[in-house]
């Protein structure tokens, strides 16, 4: 084999080994997600949340945010949530006094409070109990 060929190939196993830890951290944020609205029916994606619809919010590493109001759930998956982890804060840019679809959130690291990524949150998805 020439080098020509050893290069690329070796870059593409390279990058295959490195995207695989991500790719495990998403499936285990998924099954997280899953769980907390299992038993809950989505509703009607929204594209605001009020002051009070935002009181509680959870991260789930690199999937989305979920906030909490009173028995409704709220998930928004943001573009680039392959970025989010539990030990990031968000620092929300809000254009109002509402929360909405395409506002961006700054990630920051908590312990050192060095910037990270930012995202583009999409729309609010409701999830209510069944029955």
């Amino acid at each position: 084999m020439t080098t020509k060929i050893l290069i690329p190939a070796a870059l593409a196993v390279a990058a295959l080994v490195a995207a695989m830890p991500a790719a495990a951290a998403h499936e285990k944020g998924e099954a997280k997600l899953a769980k907390i609205i299992d038993g809950r029916v989505a509703g009607k994606p929204v594209h605001c949340l009020s002051t009070f619809q935002r009181r509680d919010l959870e991260v789930v590493d690199r999937t989305a945010f979920v906030f909490k109001d009173g028995d409704t759930l709220y998930v928004n998956r943001p573009s680039g949530a392959n970025f989010l982890t539990w030990s990031d804060v968000p620092v929300f840019k809000i254009w109002g006094s509402e929360l909405c679809d395409k506002d961006l959130v700054h990630l920051h690291d908590s312990s050192t409070w060095m910037p990270g990524a930012t995202l583009s949150l999409g729309e609010f998805v409701p999830y209510k109990r069944a029955g």
